[in-house]
């Protein structure tokens, strides 16, 4: 089934339902927010699949705490440019949507065992906008970050997740970013992914399949693999949320299933 195929199966399924689908997007490049590409127009034909939501929770792999869970409290978040060495037109983007204080503030109550605190000064790094340019363009949906605590180990951001699925029955999408796949240091230009890219992304979309969140987290069977797929682990626990956040009612479809630079996994999936 082509990748439009399968977007037209989850459009039409999301019509008989009032249950938001959650999603994590493999974001890779900044430039991926202005480039025409395979991964931005499949982020585009997605966000046109998607509901429209009443706010967006976004887990970004580039907002990284270190003993809280922070939450973005801020009425209007700001548009955070995290990066150098790109053209000037990337730092020119903006992605003004409005803030969700009153859903970020329930969210801190649902985590206040994850030590959950309030944030004003944080925003949207371009983990959250450069894929949310493609998928709700307009800026019309309320959105809000939630940091990650690199404190706390793999089995901390699946319960993250699975503390936070019962906001998918009341309008919010959530959202993780980062990559399944994640080790600038080995990117290479030009030539085949490695080995070990392969077959970690693949060994996490087979227990992603299988939901077998223990596999996915643990830390000693994952191995030197995990330690080559991400020297550090920004990047994969929004993907644990993700998981997490979904339960066994729903179906899984992948997309952008290639790895970039040899070493960057783009693999993307929706739960619904």
């Amino acid at each position: 089934m082509s990748i439009t195929q399968s977007l037209q199966q989850l459009k039409d399924t999301l019509k008989s339902s009032d249950r938001m689908p959650v999603v994590f997007l493999g974001h890779g490049s900044p430039m991926n927010a202005i480039e025409d590409n395979d991964f931005s127009r499949n982020w585009t034909n997605l966000g046109q699949s998607l509901p429209h939501p009443q706010a967006i929770l976004v887990v970004s792999a580039h907002w990284m705490t270190k003993g809280s869970t922070l939450v973005d409290i801020s009425a209007m978040p700001r548009t955070i440019h995290d990066f150098y060495g790109f053209p000037q037109e990337l730092f020119e983007q903006q992605y003004a949507a409005p803030g969700a204080p009153s859903v970020a503030k329930e969210v801190i109550s649902i985590l206040a065992s994850h030590h959950a605190e309030g944030d004003d000064t944080w925003g949207l790094d371009h983990g959250a906008w450069s894929v949310l340019k493609s998928l709700y363009p307009n800026a019309d949906v309320p959105v809000f970050q939630l940091s990650i605590d690199m404190n706390e180990d793999l089995p901390h951001h699946v319960e993250i997740g699975k503390a936070l699925k019962s906001l998918r029955d009341r309008g919010v999408l959530i959202l993780g970013s980062g990559n399944v796949v994640h080790n600038l240091r080995r990117m290479r230009y030009d030539t085949n992914p490695y080995d070990w890219a392969i077959e970690f992304d693949q060994l996490v979309a087979e227990k992603l399949e299988h939901r077998d969140l223990l596999a996915l987290s643990n830390r000693q069977d994952l191995g030197a693999l995990l330690k080559m797929a991400h020297p550090s682990v920004d990047h994969y626990l929004p993907a644990l949320t993700i998981a997490g956040a979904a339960d066994d009612r729903d179906s899984l479809l992948f997309m952008n299933s290639s790895i970039d630079i040899a070493s960057v996994s783009m693999r993307s999936f929706i739960y619904y």
